[in-house]
Order: structure tokens, then C-alpha cells, then sequence
């Protein structure tokens, strides 16, 4: 792919994705205001940004996705990298401002990622392969565990109810 499309292929696909995301934000504020009608389409929309993304992402050559064992490693290591590398400059800038909420939220971000990139390498190993039934994922920052929901979340303190089971 020539560069200036492939640069213009990832944008879109950021976008896609942004969108994607921020719909389903809106869908979830209109069903607070009982609005289910627009909440609808905002969904709607939201599967349709989806769609383009998931396009964008397959005409992308450094983020197709690949055979499962190189989408388990390929995660790993963006995981790990992020927590490792990202979200501590992240965090330190949020600071050096006087940004608290962003602080919070970055460091939650940082210490959730270092579990997924965990969770990933587990599944390297083979070590969840056919025993993980359920994964129970923090609403609050995003932390990811196979085991029960905990009393209270290991990266935020929020309290059980906050978490999100997600099962095949």
C-alpha cells in the first residue's frame, strides 16, 4: 500500500473506532433519558462505524488480524509495552499539570493493562486453554480477572456490583 493511503487507511480506521465507541456512549445516555428510540439509533449507527473500522483494520497490514497464537502474542507485547512504557509518561504529564482525574484514570489504565498483558501470557502458555468459562471485567478502570469477582477491585476499590461478566 502507498503511504499516504496507508496513512489515511489507519486514520480512518481511528476514527471508525472513536465513533464506534462514542455512539454507543450516546445510546447509553439516551436509554438514561428514556429515549430508547434515539438510543436505537445510535446503536445502529454505532454497528455501522463497526463495520468500517473492521474494514479499514483488514486493508491495514500491521494491524490484520493474523492466526490466533500471533493475535495472543501480538497483544501480549502491546500490552505489556502500553502499561510498561505509555501510560506512566501518561501519568507523569497528568501530574506535572496538576490533572488529578486524568492521573487517576491513567494509573488505573496502567495497573489494569499489566493484568491483561498477565491474562495474555497465561493463554500463551496454554495455562486457560479450555478452563476460563468467564471473565468479570471492572466498569470503573478496566481490570480483567478469570477468577470470582473480588470484594473489592484490586486496581480502583470498586465495589463487586461494578463488574461486568462476560462468558462465551
Amino acid at each position: 500500500m502507498q503511504p499516504k493511503t496507508k496513512e489515511n487507511v489507519y486514520k480512518a480506521f481511528i476514527g471508525e473506532a472513536k465513533a464506534y465507541f462514542r455512539l454507543l456512549a450516546y445510546a447509553e445516555k439516551a436509554d438514561a433519558e428514556d429515549v430508547p428510540q434515539v438510543a436505537l439509533l445510535f446503536r445502529a449507527i454505532a454497528e455501522a462505524e463497526r463495520v468500517h473500522a473492521t474494514r479499514h483494520m483488514n486493508l491495514a497490514k500491521d494491524i490484520v488480524v493474523k492466526d490466533t497464537d500471533t493475535n495472543l502474542e501480538n497483544s501480549f507485547q502491546r500490552e505489556k509495552s502500553i502499561s510498561e512504557n505509555e501510560y506512566p509518561d501518561f501519568l507523569k504529564d497528568a501530574e506535572d499539570e496538576g490533572e488529578t482525574a486524568a492521573a487517576v484514570v491513567f494509573g488505573h489504565a496502567r495497573d489494569a493493562e499489566g493484568y491483561h498483558a498477565k491474562l495474555y501470557e497465561r493463554a500463551i502458555m496454554n495455562v486457560i486453554k479450555n478452563t476460563v468459562k468467564e471473565y468479570h471485567v471492572c466498569q470503573v478502570c478496566g481490570y480483567v480477572t478469570d477468577k470470582k469477582i473480588p470484594k473489592k477491585c484490586p486496581v480502583c476499590g470498586a465495589p463487586p456490583e461494578k463488574f461486568k461478566t462476560i462468558d462465551g
